[in-house]
């Protein structure tokens, strides 16, 4: 089977390469290796991968409708796991128009390109930020017309634009929504790295309430990569699943828990919570579970001792 994966040079869509190829299927990557972090980072990313004779790496944005066309037209994937987004709440603030170019107009043409390839089945990577406020635990059925970023709205709206796709095309779609992923090759700007570059420094870290009543659902990326190859998998025509560990963590006992496995002390500055991030994520998962075997099975200490031993390769710490 051949995959086109979005964004897979990143956190999650390089380890979802790596779980494709290991099982003998081949791989097509997109990644335009922009900015938001280092560049050099995603490349190592991939090292390994570009050692296996069944990936291919194709240097591009996803939103140029012109190349995606002659990508599909070269590779003709059968599946697609669209990945690819710009990420996190508060910077999208700061830049919304770039989010829904990238979000919307860029999932747009992703979806436009797959159905006119009739590609087999799509997968699109969504965000338990589509919830906002909700009262948790949030389930597939809650609802998700309050966001509370440009971030939460624009991948609202790839949600409903990948429906409207299925509606007219045919075209199989599953939709996954990720909660709180961590893990090796987590992004600069993600919770995990910030914290522990502070920590590594001496620096203070800023804690939303002093971590206190804020939660989030850590879930490790390999569960994560897990979920997403089942809904690749699946036959279901049009469905949404929650992937979380549906088991949310304290701020601050996150942080006890980073104490121990790495060692260092944490240096805590408490902030008011940012009117983008919700205090809980909390995922119902029984729905995945059921309909895609989904098991994450990673606590979180032994997810963070991962972290932390590729953190320490990474840094030379």
């Amino acid at each position: 089977m051949r995959y086109l994966i979005t964004g897979g040079a990143g956190f999650i869509g390089s380890h979802l390469s790596e779980a494709l190829l290991a099982r003998g299927d081949q791989v097509v990557c997109i990644d335009n290796f922009n900015d938001y972090y280092d560049p050099v980072r995603k490349r190592r990313n991939i090292a390994r991968a570009l050692a296996h004779p069944g990936y291919t790496l194709v240097e591009a944005d996803f939103r140029d409708a012109e190349i995606m066309d002659r990508v599909f037209a070269q590779y003709r994937p059968q599946r697609v796991a669209h990945i690819g987004a710009m990420a996190g709440p508060r910077p999208s603030m700061r830049n919304p128009a770039l989010y829904e170019e990238v979000n919307v107009r860029g999932t747009l043409t992703i979806l436009e390109t797959a159905a006119r390839y009739e590609v087999e089945g799509l997968v699109l990577a969504s965000t338990s930020s589509v919830y906002g406020m909700s009262p948790t635990p949030w389930s597939e059925e809650s609802p998700t017309d309050r966001p509370l970023s440009y971030y939460a709205a624009t991948k609202k709206a790839a949600e409903v634009l990948a429906y409207t796709a299925h509606r007219q095309y045919g075209m199989p779609i599953r939709i996954v929504r990720f909660f709180t992923v961590y893990g090796p090759r987590g992004r600069p700007d993600m919770t995990p790295h910030l914290f522990v570059d502070a920590m590594v420094a001496g620096k203070s870290i800023t804690l939303f309430n002093g971590g206190m009543g804020v939660y989030r659902d850590w879930t490790y990326v390999d569960d994560i990569v897990s979920g997403v190859v089942a809904a690749l998998d699946a036959g279901y025509a049009f469905d949404i699943f929650n992937l979380g560990h549906s088991s949310p963590v304290q701020l601050i006992d996150f942080v006890t828990a980073l104490e121990r496995v790495t060692g260092l002390c944490a240096r805590i500055v408490a902030q008011p919570l940012p009117a983008a991030d919700p205090p809980i994520t909390y995922a119902r998962i029984d729905k995945a579970t059921r309909m895609l075997g989904f098991q994450p099975c990673t606590p979180l200490e032994e997810g963070l001792a991962r972290f932390w031993e590729w953190y320490r390769s990474e840094h030379g710490a």
